[in-house]
């Protein structure tokens, strides 16, 4: 079993400010992990599709997410669907099976009416600028509540196997700017192999 506990420390060093979503993004995360029966991924045993959108609030959730599941950014074992909501999908590629999680709606609009973010975040005040005294009881009741008050935890489901894709090695050295491009990334113009930001550029100076 993975105890989110264990990981709170690490994960506020990675996000950088204290607030409760991101411990919340850890014991989604958790539960999903017990659910399926498996371990953080070391590699891209694992894909998490999360479901939050871009610049909306509790955004911190993500780096919980990361954080106690193995499943980052640059693994690219995860992704962004865009529902604004805060759920997780974690699915195990090997096999397909897969659970999704979300907080619970009352549990997450309880935390709205506190004053972490009635008196300071809604008025647009950074978090890491709140007081502690403030913060730290939210985060203390995220990471003690039992997971029924406050998760969702759905059914775990088989899903079509999602094998892991080829990393690529290949790169060259784009003929524009000098810098070193993914092969599969590469564009030529006119006699050159150059990287998208330079093709674009000398399609605009073209007037293409």
């Amino acid at each position: 079993m993975i105890d989110p506990k264990d990981f709170l420390t690490a994960g506020q060093l990675l996000h950088g400010h204290h607030c409760p979503a991101m411990p919340l993004g850890l014991r989604a995360g958790a539960a999903a992990l017990n659910a399926l029966g498996v371990e953080r991924a070391k590699d891209g045993q694992l894909e998490v599709i999360l479901e939050l959108g871009d610049a909306h609030c509790a955004h911190c959730f993500a780096d919980g997410v990361q954080m106690i599941t193995g499943c980052t950014f640059g693994k690219g074992n995860i992704r962004k669907v865009g529902y604004g909501k805060f759920g997780l999908t974690l699915v195990e590629r090997a096999t397909g099976r897969r659970v999704r999680v979300v907080p619970k709606a009352e549990a997450q609009a309880a935390s709205r009416q506190t004053p972490f973010f009635q008196d300071y975040r809604v008025k647009g005040v950074p978090a890491s600028q709140v007081p502690q005294e403030v913060v730290e009881p939210l985060i203390q009741n995220v990471m003690n509540a039992p997971e029924e008050k406050i998760l969702k935890v759905g059914a775990v489901e088989q899903g079509p196997v999602v094998p892991k894709g080829p990393e690529q090695f290949s790169t060259f050295v784009c003929e524009g700017c000098g810098d070193m491009v993914i092969e599969s990334y590469g564009r030529i113009h006119g006699d050159q192999k150059v990287c998208i930001p330079c093709c674009e550029c000398q399609a605009q100076v073209a007037g293409v």
